[in-house]
């Protein structure tokens, strides 16, 4: 009998809920998404957020949102005033668990922003608990070290009482509104052995589904079911704009397969609330390589994400701490998302975590250049080729997984794959072919 302390121990020990296998999840900034920024609003666009085939829908932190070091005129949602409150910018409790209502009743679920690490600075917690919070050297109230982020002060973890109230707020919202998760803020600022036992006792209410803003493998064992590629976005960013070769991709997919647990899921993106104010729109970040970045971001493992406003073609940078609606209009982006989305979602090896399959790299003649991959189980095949450089690129392949007959999925024209198959890609083009 072979000896316990040399069996391997599972690398993920929670279960995602069964409608994440081929989710896609959709950011909804509040604020933003309509003239009247409120949730009522934003539920009667939720048909159209399904039509996309979106599953999950991220709500911006709905919480109030403090006066004391306001930045802009509204503020940020991420200086949270009370954790046991709607916005009332945003509309109510009832308007909440109608949103969660309507979106349930599409077949979509809800997760909420959450802002465990630090508060706005008139939080009522200031008053009733103000032990609860770090310091700094002088002993007062401090924003996270190093960050301009002024408009709020740090929370210890060490203090067991504000463990307990963090979650029983966590709580409140999957009871009181039916929510279905969290996306948890600057997750990896925050213990995680809070994190793992908040899930737990949300557990205990009904299956959810966690997002970590953080990039770390130990995330995923008992706490969250997803986490972001910020480097798989940095690195496509430094692709697009001709400051790295797909040589430097391939240490972000190293990485993702080999440290990161198999049921890991990572959170694909070209754009998020973060980028789009700070950094840039799609547009700019990613040019004439951003439909290759969004085949990438679906076809490749993980779980694409969509900003709002990106099916909309929207080009400006939304503004963050002022009212700045989204320009919704007819654009060829919800296309191009919704065929992308529907393929995911038919294609079992496509899907999310371990339900998926691995990609399996494919080498060719401009190994630099050109991205090339196949994912494939019992049910599905799909092979994946992507210009990511600014210059036509012919490559062939030889042996590998891609031998066999296709169809072109943007096409439709069937193709037989062989050692001999070439291939003549434009600049910044891609095939994407399902096994027939």
């Amino acid at each position: 009998m072979t000896d316990p302390r040399y069996l391997p121990a599972p690398e993920v020990e929670l279960t995602h809920p069964e409608w994440s296998k081929a989710a896609t999840i959709y950011q909804l900034n509040t604020r933003q998404f309509s003239p009247e920024g409120t949730l009522r609003a934003a539920a009667q666009q939720l048909p159209r957020i399904r039509d996309l085939g979106v599953d999950i829908v991220w709500l911006m932190p709905i919480n109030p949102i403090g006066q004391v070091n306001r930045k802009g005129s509204l503020g940020s949602p991420y200086a949270v005033q009370d954790y046991f409150a709607v916005n009332p910018e945003l509309g109510t409790l009832e308007d909440l668990k109608d949103f969660v209502a309507q979106a349930h009743s599409l077949g979509m679920y809800v997760i909420l922003d959450w802002v465990a690490n630090h508060t706005a600075w008139d939080n009522v917690l200031v008053t009733e608990h103000p032990n609860w919070y770090s310091r700094d050297w002088r002993g007062e109230f401090t924003p996270t070290p190093w960050w301009d982020w002024d408009d709020i002060i740090d929370l210890d973890y060490a203090v067991p009482e504000l463990r307990e109230y963090m979650t029983r707020a966590m709580l409140h919202f999957v009871r009181e509104a039916d929510i279905d998760g969290y996306r948890c803020d600057v997750a990896g600022f925050v213990p995680n052995d809070f994190w793992e036992n908040a899930r737990r006792e949300m557990e205990e209410i009904k299956p959810v589904f966690l997002l970590a803003e953080w990039e770390a493998r130990d995330l995923h064992t008992r706490a969250f079911d997803m986490s972001y590629a910020w480097s798989w976005n940095e690195t496509m960013h430094d692709i697009a704009n001709g400051k790295a070769d797909v040589e430097t991709l391939y240490v972000y997919y190293a990485w993702n397969a080999k440290a990161y647990p198999r049921d890991a899921i990572r959170m694909m993106f070209v754009s998020n609330h973060d980028k789009n104010s700070w950094d840039g729109t799609e547009y700019e970040m990613f040019g004439d390589a951003l439909n290759a970045a969004i085949v990438l971001s679906v076809i490749g493992e993980g779980m694409p994400l969509i900003y709002n406003g990106q099916e909309a073609g929207n080009e400006k940078r939304l503004e963050f701490f002022d009212k700045d609606p989204i320009v919704w209009r007819e654009h060829p982006m919800a296309d191009f998302y919704r065929n992308l989305f529907a393929l995911k979602k038919a294609q079992t090896c496509l899907w999310n975590g371990a339900w998926g399959a691995r990609m399996v790299n494919v080498r060719n003649t401009a190994y630099k250049q050109v991205l090339s991959f196949v994912r494939q189980d019992p049910q599905s095949r799909v092979f994946c080729v992507l210009n990511l450089s600014d210059t036509e690129q012919h490559v062939t392949f030889g042996p590998g997984p891609h031998h066999g007959q296709w169809r072109e999925h943007f096409s439709g024209n069937e193709l037989a794959v062989d050692a001999e198959t070439s291939l003549t890609l434009p600049p910044w083009g891609y095939r994407v072919f399902v096994g027939v």
